[in-house]
């Protein structure tokens, strides 16, 4: 209740600055969409593991990932189908 009165006489600018000192923000988030060709360094990202991840660490990344997003649990067969291309592309380039 009290957080909603905030939010009403908070305007604007204002209301960024306050998210921003209260913790609110998202910046740990890779803000952006994906590539039209995957690259060594999307990849990674897609797996979160470093551009020179080992064979294994590669998979482990891949296992932990797509238990989360498999299409078959309710995640996105367009996710799932990326992280496959991550994996693929950091697999086959080593």
């Amino acid at each position: 209740l009290i957080g909603r009165q905030v939010t009403r006489q908070v305007k604007g600018k204002q209301m960024q600055d306050f998210l921003k000192l209260a913790g609110f923000t998202t910046s740990k988030y890779y803000k952006g969409g994906f590539e039209r060709k995957m690259s060594r360094r999307e990849a990674a990202l897609i797996l979160g593991v470093p551009q020179t991840s080992s064979k294994s660490r590669i998979r482990e990344a891949y296992k932990r990932i797509m238990l989360l997003n498999h299409p078959d649990r309710g995640g996105s067969p367009y996710l799932a189908a990326k992280i496959n291309e991550a994996k693929d592309y950091l697999e086959n380039e080593k």
